[in-house]
């Protein structure tokens, strides 16, 4: 029997009208299906939390176990090679003096940049006091000379350093006293400060668009803060150290989780419709943008945190035109500043 060569028809048996991709319904374009940012909310609430009374000081004592530990091991060797060859000895000894004294001074440095934070808020409280109580003139002038003296060192400040001294005895008016200090000596450093913002949200969304790992976008988005949070004090004069920037970048994220700002509010609809448009490209595209907007978010709340005056005279930054200026390009169809 020869082999038959050709197609096989195979009938079909269903009966009646048949169903077309056509006729399928619309995929449905809420608000709930925008992208809304889940990884920075996740690194707002990390970095926000704040554990019990019971664990804090249970890790104060394992701390302190562990040092005590370490204290009683380094010691007992140290003394063993002294007995078995003084040589080796006398160097472990000159070595763990040396690693007690960069300890020291570490921590020393770190009390500092504390104190330094402590100082920079009570400059800024008793400016806000000031203005509240209807324009105190001796007490503005004593907050502009101490915001005068914190930027003694600043050469890039210098000029206006000069200008502000000159011309702060011919002001009384506390109001006018500030908005001298804000053109002359904070408008520099606030530029400064917009620029790093706009770099953290940069990365922000890049890492968020582009690295597929799970995770990957929460460590970014709470290193990328972190950085940020530092530089942002160390431009107003902060000079945060490890524990002073984790600190700040704590009483940052607890004010915007408290006041529910790290979520879609008016200043960022123009930044989730340009994540919603770039969702429909690519899922990861859109969550990056609205990362990076919430980035900004962020950053304009640490330079409201770390700024020695209110905002008054210089205009507040607002989270769309940093997000345009930062993601001006990064994307195909990306956010540009009208």
């Amino acid at each position: 029997m020869a082999e038959r060569r050709g197609p096989i028809l195979i009938e079909d048996e269903i009966e009646g009208p048949r169903a077309s991709p056509g006729d399928a319904p619309p995929v449905p374009d809420t608000v709930d299906h925008a992208p809304q940012g889940q990884a920075m909310r996740t690194m707002a609430a990390l970095a926000a939390r704040r554990g019990s009374r019971l664990g804090r000081w249970f890790w104060r004592v394992a701390a302190a176990l562990f040092v005590f530990i370490l204290s009683i091991a380094a010691w007992s060797a140290i003394d063993a090679l002294l007995a078995a060859n003084p040589v080796l000895g006398w160097i472990a000894t000159v070595l763990v003096s040396l690693f007690v004294l960069l300890s020291v001074l570490i921590c020393l440095r770190e009390l500092a940049a504390l104190a330094r934070l402590s100082r920079m808020g009570e400059i800024h409280r008793q400016a806000e006091a000031a203005l509240a109580g209807g324009g105190d003139l001796a007490q503005a002038r004593a907050v502009a000379g101490r915001i005068s003296a914190l930027y003694a060192g600043r050469e890039a400040l210098s000029w206006g350093r000069t200008r502000f001294d000159e011309r702060r005895g011919d002001v009384f008016d506390a109001d006018a006293l500030f908005h001298l200090a804000e053109v002359e000596l904070l408008a520099p450093l606030d530029a400064a400060a917009r620029i790093e913002v706009e770099a953290a949200a940069r990365q922000v969304a890049t890492v968020t668009a582009v690295v597929p790992l799970a995770l990957a976008d929460v460590a970014a988005a709470l290193t990328s803060n972190l950085r940020m949070i530092r530089r942002i004090a160390e431009i107003y004069g902060g000079r945060a150290g490890t524990l002073g920037a984790w600190r700040l970048t704590r009483a940052v994220m607890t004010h915007l989780v408290a006041t529910g700002a790290v979520a879609v509010g008016d200043d960022l609809i123009g930044s989730v419709a340009g994540g919603s448009v770039l969702s429909r490209v690519s899922r990861r595209f859109g969550e990056g943008v609205v990362n990076g907007a919430l980035t900004a978010r962020v950053g304009i709340a640490a330079m409201e945190v770390c700024r020695p005056l209110p905002f008054a005279a210089q205009r507040k930054p607002q989270v769309h035109t940093l997000i345009a200026r930062a993601l001006s390009g990064l994307f195909p169809g990306g956010t540009r500043e009208g």
